[in-house]
């Protein structure tokens, strides 16, 4: 029960302060030691044996500090406990720097001026975004909003929930290991298959619980049928290149009866991705609101639900 308090008030410490620019973050700090393994270990033969060590270590340091911390801390004062391991979790969630992403691109969208929303989205997507159009940048935005739903915020505190921080760090650190390492080129295709990997895993449970969880928590304030939203998360979420972001990205599809997915430009190399949803409405800024809306519900709904789920296994 103590994780669970730790998480709720994690979060309410993410709605109030979000990521301060100016205070130092742990993400950085794994950024930084995982730089440092992949200049000193990505080289020669074994690479993908030599990856999986990079997990490992960067694994082992963050983990088993914060756990013999916490437990330290614990046997100290309870209350003193929960806190650290409230702050702890609240580095590794980002509902409020998710929707402030979403919304300063849609300021810009709804002055009708389009090269600073593409500027805007080009800093949470990895695709050229100096030729997009309107709707282009809103599909983009969605998509970003409605995967990092689960990445960004629910697994963590699913996570969270069931190990307290030192578990909702490691996720981080699985999670910093796959966006650093995890790409299917040259460079990374066997250093960083055991990040990748390891990312898949981490996240098949909790992306399929946020997938539903978004449809039954925010259906009642869609135009769409719960059976039609259903069956486009069912069909489409296997469609996406990863086995795990198709979920809410179908889900958030079915939902506002958009159509995510389709031609994306990287560094001038067009990738045609599978298309998912229904094109109901076009694409328009207050998709951007609505995903935003459809998020935070999601993430309310998630928490409650894992609360419901502690206390009746506590009995």
């Amino acid at each position: 029960m103590l994780h669970t308090i730790a998480a709720w008030l994690a979060l309410f410490l993410d709605k109030g302060l979000g990521d301060p620019r100016w205070l130092p973050h742990p993400v950085r700090g794994f950024g930084y030691v995982i730089k440092k393994l992949d200049h000193y270990l990505n080289r020669g033969n074994f690479r993908k044996g030599k990856g999986l060590l990079a997990w490992l270590i960067i694994a082992v340091i963050v983990f088993f500090p914060a756990f013999y911390f916490v437990q330290l801390v614990r046997q100290i004062n309870e209350i003193a406990a929960i806190v650290v391991e409230a702050i702890f979790i609240y580095t590794t969630i980002a509902e409020k720097d998710l929707a402030r992403a979403g919304m300063a691109v849609a300021v810009p969208l709804r002055e009708g001026n389009l090269p600073p929303a593409r500027e805007m989205v080009g800093w949470i997507v990895g695709r050229d975004t100096d030729k997009m159009d309107e709707s282009e940048v809103v599909r983009a935005t969605v998509e970003t909003i409605a995967e990092n739903t689960s990445d960004g915020i629910t697994a963590p505190l699913f996570w969270a929930f069931l190990g307290g921080a030192p578990l909702a760090l490691l996720y981080r650190v699985v999670n910093t290991c796959d966006s650093m390492l995890g790409y299917k080129n040259e460079r990374y295709g066997e250093f960083g298959w055991a990040s990748a990997k390891i990312d898949d895993l981490f996240n098949l449970i909790p992306s399929r619980i946020t997938g539903f969880v978004m449809i039954f928590s925010n259906i009642l304030f869609s135009k769409s049928s719960l059976s039609d939203c259903l069956c486009i998360l069912l069909r489409d979420a296997k469609k996406h290149p990863s086995p795990n972001s198709g979920w809410c990205e179908a889900a958030m599809a079915g939902l506002l009866e958009i159509q995510l997915g389709g031609r994306n430009t990287y560094k001038g190399v067009v990738s045609e991705r599978a298309r998912m949803g229904e094109p109901i409405h076009r694409l328009a800024v207050f998709h951007i609101d609505e995903a935003i809306v459809t998020m935070k519900r999601t993430v309310f709904a998630l928490m409650v639900l894992f609360t419901v789920g502690v206390i009746f296994l506590s009995f």
